[in-house]
């Protein structure tokens, strides 16, 4: 595609980032079918632009936003982007409580992330004892603890056990100015962790890993969740990931699936076997030295992604194909440097297409998308931080 984007942003000047508007779509429609008729709701950590959220909640399949950020939470029900929001982390944010008990819409709307009694404490200690009614979801952690001190999964929540879950969601429905509405559970282990890694031997570990997490989490989880019922009256069970939606949806206990880095298909998704999105999101960076025929040295894009330190976090080059970082630097701040067949036919003002290695985190690193249709700028739009918005 990079004839089609290379014309469509022949008036630009990069660094500049773009969505694939054909793309994005082919792949909520393709989220949609996985979760075969369970809504989606979108997790805008994985998009962080406010118009590509509202076209995603305008497609069939998906409602509801799952938030990183309280502040962010209220500030999407107050721009009207969308009227049902889950937090899906906890909050030390005092402001943010504030905002959110003096707004009659957000409360209504939003949803807080709690696992102990402390969150509640947390709330109480930052708006008084006599506070508005705040909407809360419990979270269940969905990690697989197959043997005593193994850990698979992300360390989230303590609340592990259906028993666990009972006794916090009493804790909640007794204390004044909380209304429980939901649970969630991420299984980080399935939905984040490729199952097609081209090893043979790690990908079957990989595979039985995660069929066993998976059936283990679905006796727990629906044992929690029916412990929960019996003390309060869930609106929503959110579960899952865009890498675990056909595991997630098979589980009855769960009303929703969690889905973000699937509508622009990041290189951490490339290693699926159960789907494959096409590449959305990109960026182009210019061509500003040859310092030998062979090697290409590209202006910025040492857009690293979080996580553990590894080669996996660095941008990958998409087009012209046959294009690599070099080892020795990856990807710099101010310069990189691409080598590779394809590297020798480049001059300096050309540009070369990357991809990122996360869904959301592009968008931090640029103040607009550039929406591609075809070959054309269908329009630009502002990220959150092109809208003065950072929330991390």
């Amino acid at each position: 595609m990079s004839p089609a984007y290379d014309l469509a942003t022949k008036d630009l000047d990069p660094p500049l980032a773009i969505v694939d508007l054909d793309a994005f779509d082919a792949n909520a429609a393709d989220l949609a079918r996985r979760a075969a008729g369970r809504p989606v709701r979108v997790v805008s950590k994985s998009i962080r632009v406010r118009s590509l959220l509202e076209r995603a909640l305008a497609l069939p399949g998906f409602a509801g936003v799952m938030c990183y950020s309280l502040a962010e939470a209220v500030w999407l029900v107050g721009e009207g982007t969308t009227d049902d929001v889950v937090v899906a982390y906890p909050t030390a944010d005092h402001a943010a409580l504030r905002a959110l008990a003096a707004d009659d819409r957000a409360r209504a709307a939003v949803a807080i992330m709690v696992d102990s009694a402390e969150h509640l404490d947390l709330v109480d200690a930052a708006l008084g004892h006599d506070h508005p009614e705040i909407r809360v979801c419990l979270e269940l952690d969905a990690s697989w603890r197959p043997l005593p001190g193994v850990h698979v999964g992300t360390r989230r929540s303590p609340v592990f056990t259906p028993r666990q879950a009972a006794e916090l969601a009493r804790t909640i429905v007794s204390r004044k100015g909380f209304r429980l509405v939901g649970m969630m559970a991420y299984e980080g282990q399935i939905a984040g962790l490729p199952d097609n890694v081209g090893n043979g031997a790690r990908t079957r570990v990989v595979q039985w890993m995660q069929r066993r997490s998976a059936a283990e989490l679905t006796r727990r989880r629906g044992a929690a969740v029916r412990a929960v019922r019996a003390v309060a009256d869930l609106e929503f069970v959110n579960g899952g990931g865009t890498g675990s939606i056909e595991t997630t949806g098979a589980d009855s206990s769960v009303t929703e699936i969690a889905a973000g880095s699937g509508f622009l298909a990041p290189t951490l998704f490339d290693g699926y076997s159960r789907f494959h999105p096409r590449p959305a999101a990109l960026f182009a960076l210019p061509v500003v030295r040859k310092p030998v025929p062979a090697i290409a040295t590209l202006f910025a894009g040492g857009y690293v992604a979080s996580g553990s330190a590894q080669r996996s976090r660095l941008p990958s080059p998409y087009s012209p194909e046959g294009l690599r970082l070099l080892g020795i630097e990856g990807a710099g701040e101010v310069q990189t440097p691409v080598t590779g067949q394809a590297a020798r036919r480049l001059r300096v003002g050309d540009r070369v297409w990357l991809r990122h290695a996360k869904a959301g985190e592009l968008a931090e690193r640029f103040t607009h998308y550039h929406l591609i249709s075809g070959d054309r700028v269908e329009r630009t739009v502002p990220t959150y931080r092109g809208e003065g918005r950072t929330f991390g």
